[in-house]
């Protein structure tokens, strides 16, 4: 999943943009609100993280400009410990959660797995395909009772794919959400790692579960 992670402390912001990717996010990184709210409206984000006091426009007033502009992303707001009034300000704004400061790191990958699974309408942690298994929270896959051995960037697109199941996802749609704003869309990358997870996930199964539909992208097809 990709997140936008808005944060003006460029020691905090490294250091959480490193740990969500070791846990399989894919992480756009900026240190104001304006290139934020610019970021936020040009590319597409499974949720956003925003701190509340930056330079140029605050986490709130970034956060009420995208509300009205319809944009639902699940929204993460990082607010100082002990502060009662801006967490209430933040979920008044449309923010769905918030994390005081200084706060665990496991908590706010729980949070964000959360608040995604919840705005994909997928509560439970696990999804299930036929007898493939995601487990939300460990970021583990198994096929038929048998875990299966991901890379970290095989994992996210499989649960790209797997939270758009019987739908068709292009290419491009792909790259976006698996890679930051820096990635090459003319790779074919791509191409390469729905290869190798045909290989890990599909191989040795009667059923194929990942579609290729030509021309127009990749599936998952739910029988």
């Amino acid at each position: 999943m990709k997140i936008l992670v808005v944060e003006d402390d460029k020691r905090l912001a490294a250091l959480i943009k490193r740990g969500l990717e070791e846990n399989a996010f894919v992480v756009d990184l900026c240190h104001d609100g304006e290139e934020g709210l610019y970021l936020a409206e040009t590319s597409p984000y499974d949720a956003a993280v925003l701190d509340v006091m930056m330079p140029k426009m605050d986490g709130f007033t970034m956060l009420s400009k995208l509300r009205e502009q319809g944009n639902e992303v699940p929204v993460i707001m990082l607010t100082a410990r002990g502060e009662v009034e801006s967490r209430i300000k933040g979920l008044n704004s449309g923010a769905d959660d918030y994390l005081a400061k200084p706060f665990d790191f496991a908590e706010l990958v729980a949070r964000l797995t959360a608040v995604i699974r919840r705005s994909k309408g997928q509560p439970a942690s696990m999804l299930c395909i036929a007898d493939l298994s995601l487990d939300l929270n460990a970021k583990s896959v198994a096929r038929g009772g048998v875990e299966v051995s991901l890379s970290a960037k095989e994992y996210a697109i499989l649960e790209y794919l797997a939270f758009n199941r019987n739908r068709v996802v292009s290419r491009t749609e792909l790259s976006e959400h698996v890679y930051d704003m820096n990635f090459d869309l003319d790779s074919n990358i791509i191409d390469v790692y729905i290869n190798r997870l045909r290989k890990k996930i599909d191989k040795g199964h009667g059923l194929p579960l990942i579609q290729t539909k030509r021309g127009e992208g990749y599936m998952i097809k739910e029988e």
